[in-house]
């Protein structure tokens, strides 16, 4: 069974659109990155899943509880971490989810078990007794996370949760975000269900099992993040990072290599011999024409460069590249 359901949502402010007809589920142990751009109606739709926003027409379920029949109830289900990670500023983050604790209806050893199961899971241990209006963005936004995994939630809806994080607290949160999504839950065995909202495209292929790409308000694309990947004009194109000698124009070398359809150059347009040069292939099919696959351009690309003499410094096959295919579905032009 999904722990999310969501069918036909829409929603209008006005004139503007902001949710048209939107539908998709998201079953235990799966994580969905939901993307598109500025103003595509992320945080509209989250607000209709988690209860905030009442829906014009359409049906979110969570748990298998409609979230505008049984609001209170689908809303036990569920953890959410808001945009901007509201919290109350004069608040400690030791006050503030012992206030959050108690609201979830935890009491005595229970409540102080799951406060400090969220505080070490959210590394807050440092900041404990600072009012949250003096923390730093990232620990404002861990403060935030604490208070939506205290109860250990069946479903976790998040809107940008590694927001205002250095490297090495990004790293931390995915690694949790992926455990959670493993661990058993009140409904399910198989984990939990997790939707995050997010910028950073990196993560969607470091964290996410699918991507929901939404865009004016409609959704453009559900697909896992490999399948999105082979959208990508760059899917199977060979990389290759040269230094030839001055005057060697690699570009129109590498082109002439049987199977390359095309070659991009990146770097100063002014020089010709030096640079990360993609070759794109004919067709990523090795028996097709007769051109060979990507595998077969590497190997030619590579014995092109030592026959010449070049200094190769790097030489790949690509997957794709997300924020190429996230350009296609989201440009104003669809």
């Amino acid at each position: 069974m999904a722990l999310i359901e969501v069918q036909g949502l829409c929603k209008r402010f006005g004139e503007l659109v902001a949710v048209d007809d939107v539908s998709f589920a998201v079953r235990p142990g799966e994580v969905v990155a939901f993307l598109g751009p500025n103003g595509a109606g992320k945080s509209t739709t989250m607000k209709m899943v988690t209860g905030y926003l009442t829906p014009d027409a359409g049906t979110a379920r969570v748990a298998g509880l409609d979230v505008s029949t049984h609001t209170i109830a689908a809303q036990r289900e569920l953890g959410y971490l808001p945009e901007g990670a509201p919290a109350y500023g004069e608040m400690t983050p030791a006050s503030f989810l012992r206030f959050c604790a108690s609201v979830r209806g935890l009491a005595g050893e229970e409540r102080e078990r799951a406060i400090a199961k969220a505080i070490a899971r959210t590394n807050l241990e440092g900041v404990l007794r600072q009012p949250i209006e003096t923390l730093s963005k990232g620990f404002k936004r861990r403060v935030g996370l604490a208070q939506a995994i205290l109860h250990s939630p069946d479903v976790l809806i998040m809107d940008e949760p590694t927001d205002g994080l250095d490297p090495n607290q990004k790293l931390e949160v995915r690694n949790l975000i992926k455990a959670m999504a493993r661990e058993e839950s009140g409904k399910s065995r198989e984990g939990k269900a997790i939707i995050l909202s997010t910028h950073i495209l990196e993560e969607v292929e470091a964290v996410c099992t699918r991507a929901i790409v939404i865009r004016k308000g409609r959704l453009v694309a559900d697909a896992t993040p490999q399948q999105l990947l082979e959208r990508s004009k760059y899917h199977q194109a060979v990389s290759v990072s040269v230094r030839a000698s001055a005057g060697t124009n690699v570009e129109v070398e590498l082109a002439s290599i049987q199977g390359v359809a095309s070659v991009a150059r990146a770097g100063n347009e002014g020089v010709r011999h030096e640079g990360r040069f993609t070759l794109f292939p004919m067709t990523t099919n090795a028996n097709a024409q007769g051109g060979g696959g990507s595998t077969q351009l590497a190997q030619r690309a590579m014995q092109v460069c030592t026959s010449r003499g070049w200094h190769v410094e790097g030489l790949a096959i690509e997957s794709g590249r997300l924020e190429d295919v996230f350009a296609d579905l989201t440009r104003e032009s669809n």
